[in-house]
């Protein structure tokens, strides 16, 4: 099946605030997941695990058991990818399989008790590393950071679910 196309995104250039911001967000990501800062991050908490399976455990950790076809959709990968990642957790003692209580037989995952020690290790690291880069901001500074990014991040999940409706709605009419 073709790929449905795009919801046309605005013809308006975008502001300079917003490329500003666009900017600082790929800069972090990039120094956020570099291979030297996840090594060191993990030697720091003590969990040997890889960056795919440290965003596993981070979206297992921060919601309800899910199904691994969920998991992928919410990790932006493809579920076989899910699949090896949770049978390594499993595998490690990180992560379990229990029944999905709407549907005997799917299963959803979630976290161990070690698993949930393991983000725990994993988020205080990080945290603390945060907090030494940013150790001369003032503590009203870092609040309206903190606000601002969790107002941004849900805009832009927001922004995210409409253009996932959009492309369902064309998808569906192509097919009709």
């Amino acid at each position: 099946m073709p790929t449905p196309p795009l919801p046309e995104i605005p013809d308006t250039p975008a502001s300079d605030e917003v490329i500003e911001i666009e900017r600082a967000l790929t800069r972090i990501t990039y120094l956020s997941t570099r291979a030297r800062q996840h090594d060191r991050l993990m030697a720091l908490a003590g969990v040997p695990l890889d960056r795919a399976a440290v965003a596993l455990l981070r979206q297992v950790a921060d919601s309800e058991p899910l199904r691994p076809g969920e998991l992928a959709a919410r990790l932006g990968v493809e579920a076989s990818h899910v699949t090896r990642t949770v049978q390594q957790l499993q595998k490690s003692g990180y992560v379990t399989r229990v029944p999905d209580p709407d549907d005997r037989r799917a299963q959803r995952i979630e976290l161990t008790e070690a698993g949930r020690q393991a983000i725990d290790r994993i988020r205080d690291a990080g945290s603390r590393g945060m907090q030494v880069a940013l150790s001369h901001w003032e503590p009203e500074e870092l609040r309206q950071l903190a606000t601002l990014f969790h107002r941004m991040v849900d805009d832009f999940l927001a922004a995210a679910v409409e253009v996932d409706a959009q492309e369902q709605t064309v998808a569906q009419a192509g097919t009709a």
